[in-house]
């Protein structure tokens, strides 16, 4: 899905990124899954809207249009949520950037590869991921444009699926995701990118009201220029989230 206009809506929102299912190994993703779907179950009471702002999955592939089948609780939580009348909107990541059909046709799940702006309760938000956004990284930008060509998917479509995900693991083993003990630290507004890109952004007469990303697994509220940019941070090391209503609130949940 992608648009030039913001997307209209209202109602209570939520924010979360970066659950990394599948990493560092089944035992602690499947700890981790039921640790979110719990945390959906708690916010479905008044939940009208909910943004997955991409890393969701560590990997995703589907083979012959079916979803990998490791994920069955969470999946299963999001269309309970979807024949609840919460809608879901899903941002892929770096990790989860092969995300095909699936979540759209069978759950109903609306997909953007990009960011997106919102108007939500009349405030203008810009959602996404966060990744390769801003100057810089060209090595990283590079490497995402290579992957995402359709003939280097196509080709990985061709290797079996035991093999596939076990691949896509080995090459996953430097991420930070594999090292959930590892947390990322602050760098000060100078040095974050998604930082300068909020301010070059507005800057540029944009007018959003709050920025919203993923990616930096960092829980973060940072004023810039007559907005604020939040970032979910992640559920490796901190269980967060945002909460919208008439303002975004970062919380943690507590089992």
């Amino acid at each position: 899905m992608s648009h030039s206009q913001p997307i209209a809506i209202s109602g209570v929102c939520y924010f979360a990124s970066d659950f990394h299912f599948g990493a560092p190994n089944a035992e602690a993703s499947a700890k981790r899954e039921i640790a979110v779907v719990r945390w959906l179950d708690h916010i479905k009471k008044d939940a009208n809207h909910l943004f997955l702002l991409g890393d969701i999955f560590d990997f995703w592939f589907e083979y012959s249009g079916k979803p990998p089948a490791f994920y069955t609780f969470f999946l299963n939580k999001i269309a309970e949520l979807r024949k609840n009348g919460i809608e879901v909107y899903f941002f892929t990541g770096n990790h989860d950037m092969w995300v095909k059909n699936y979540l759209k046709e069978q759950l109903g799940v609306h997909i953007f590869k990009k960011k997106q702006e919102f108007l939500i309760n009349n405030k203008k938000f810009l959602l996404g991921h966060g990744d390769g956004l801003g100057k810089g990284e060209w090595g990283y930008k590079c490497l995402k444009s290579f992957l995402n060509c359709k003939i280097n998917i196509w080709l990985f479509g061709l290797i079996p699926p035991k093999t596939g995900f076990a691949l896509a693991y080995f090459f996953s083993r430097k991420s930070r995701a594999m090292t959930p003990e590892y947390k990322e630290q602050f760098l000060g507004n100078d040095k974050e990118l998604l930082v300068q890109y909020c301010y070059q952004y507005n800057i540029a007469n944009h007018d959003i009201d709050y920025f919203i990303f993923g990616h930096r697994h960092l829980p973060l509220e940072i004023p810039v220029i007559k907005a604020v940019y939040y970032n979910t941070g992640d559920w490796l090391n901190f269980n967060s989230y945002i909460r919208y209503d008439k303002t975004p609130i970062l919380c943690t949940f507590v089992q």
